[in-house]
């Protein structure tokens, strides 16, 4: 009797265990590293995750929730159709950092590499080793916070040049207008930092060295999604609104992949 109940006791619990440790395969599915359980915002975090790991982010300074800001730009600006479908290339510019810090990467979102990491100047009125203000009014002198449209090459007074399309109303709307773009400048670079302890400054352009700026301005010309990050509490973008992106997930939550929309 006392064998027959330890075996009915057994066969309940590995029941039990069974049933708990199930779940539907539609609940386990995954795809591309993606776990379809999880929420569109987990989803979506997940898939920049992997971006980041991938692209070794980490490694070489960016933070995690500012690339997270800017990927979520650039998907909001694939899905309003303002970028070319195969347009890959997002640069991210993070002026929380040291003007010592190589505080620029410009990265492929489609191959999931950082193809550059580099120096970047702030403009005088922003401050002198760090950026700490920031203004879209010309004469100011002061770098601009949001996300922009890196678009042509020209030849300026700085050389060879590229313009850049302000998207942000009351943040850098202003930015053709005020001539920010990126350019070259001796000022940029270790020999600068050595001899004054930090970067040289710019009219309010994000000036680089003159050893990157050629392969800066080729890889990202053409449109392609340029953010500037920065310490300004009062900065908001419709950019940054998740509404759109976190719909596009939950449209197909067995994946979400950039390359497809």
């Amino acid at each position: 009797m006392r064998k027959y109940f330890w075996c009915i006791t057994l066969a309940v619990l590995f029941f039990s265990a069974t049933i708990i440790g199930w779940r539907s395969p539609a609940s386990t599915k995954i795809k591309g590293g993606i776990n379809s359980s999880l929420s569109a915002k987990e989803l979506f975090n997940q898939y920049v995750n992997s971006l980041y790991i991938a692209a070794n982010l980490q490694e070489s300074g960016l933070t995690f929730d500012v690339f997270e800001k800017a990927v979520t730009g650039y998907t909001n600006l694939k899905l309003a159709h303002k970028l070319s479908q195969n347009n890959a290339v997002l640069t991210v510019v993070d002026f929380t950092k040291s003007s010592r810090e190589k505080r620029m990467w410009i990265i492929n979102l489609f191959s999931k590499q950082l193809l550059l990491n580099t120096w970047v100047a702030h403009g005088q009125g922003s401050g002198m080793e760090m950026a700490n203000q920031f203004s879209d009014l010309n004469d100011s002198h002061q770098s601009s916070l949001g996300f922009y449209l890196a678009d042509d090459i020209y030849m300026g007074k700085h050389g060879r040049s590229l313009r850049l399309d302000g998207l942000d109303t009351g943040f850098n709307i202003s930015a053709r207008k005020r001539g920010i773009v990126v350019h070259a400048a001796d000022y940029v670079g270790q020999d600068a930092i050595n001899q004054m302890g930090r970067l040289g400054r710019s009219f309010g352009c994000p000036a680089v060295s003159p050893d990157v700026a050629d392969f800066v301005i080729n890889t990202i010309q053409g449109k392609s999604v340029f953010f500037i990050n920065g310490n300004d509490n009062g900065y908001t973008s419709k950019y940054l609104d998740e509404t759109a992106p976190l719909n596009q997930v939950a449209a197909d939550t067995t994946s979400f992949d950039i390359t497809k929309l």
